[in-house]
């Protein structure tokens, strides 16, 4: 099992511009390795973080989007990876953090926790790649070909439980005018026409 700030640290060194996508106790540990007017935080829509990515990687076709999934927020749209894969976008990668829990809600366990195969799901909805990561070391190692890979792409990214230090959820930051200002600002000079 991996720590969930580790896979963090590991895909911001590799981001090189692209357009993060995050969910929930994701997006403030996301930010909080990463703070960037590029990161699209989808609070408030758990489900919907890839159908989020989706839409900006038709609308970007150019610019890689990376979405930072979880588990349990797949589990409540699990339909997006046959509409992702049938959509075919090639600038996708779709991380899912995989802990077993709907760790936002407070740790519940999920109705996947121990026998799905998310990366199995991918690959039978029709992803270019799917892949499935336990060791910190491996999924480094394999990272540059992930995000350079014509994707769709998937990535399920085993992780601890819990394993992040105290976050400030800072709900007013997350849903404030200021914040999606930033991040149309900076999405601005990426559209084309």
């Amino acid at each position: 099992m991996m720590q969930r700030m580790a896979c963090f640290e590991k895909i911001a060194a590799a981001r090189d511009g692209a357009i993060i996508v995050s969910t929930y106790t994701s997006a403030f540990e996301w930010h909080r390795v990463d703070p960037n007017p590029l990161n699209f935080v989808s609070v408030g829509a758990m489900g919907q973080a890839s159908s989020h990515a989706l839409g900006l990687a038709i609308g970007l076709a150019d610019q890689k989007i990376i979405v930072l999934d979880g588990d349990g927020s797949l589990l409540m749209n699990l339909s997006t990876l046959t509409t992702i894969a049938n959509a075919a976008p090639q600038n996708l990668i779709h991380f899912v953090v995989e802990n077993g829990t709907y760790e936002a809600n407070g740790g519940h366990p999920t109705p996947a926790q121990v026998k799905t195969d998310f990366a199995g799901m991918a690959r039978a909805a029709g992803y270019a790649e799917a892949h499935s990561y336990e060791g910190l070391n491996q999924f480094a190692a394999d990272l540059p070909d992930l995000l350079a890979t014509p994707g769709p792409v998937f990535a399920a990214l085993k992780v601890e439980a819990g394993d992040a230090p105290p976050l400030n959820y800072d709900y007013d930051w997350l849903h404030s005018a200021d914040r999606r200002r930033e991040f149309r600002a900076a999405v601005k000079p990426l559209l084309k026409g």
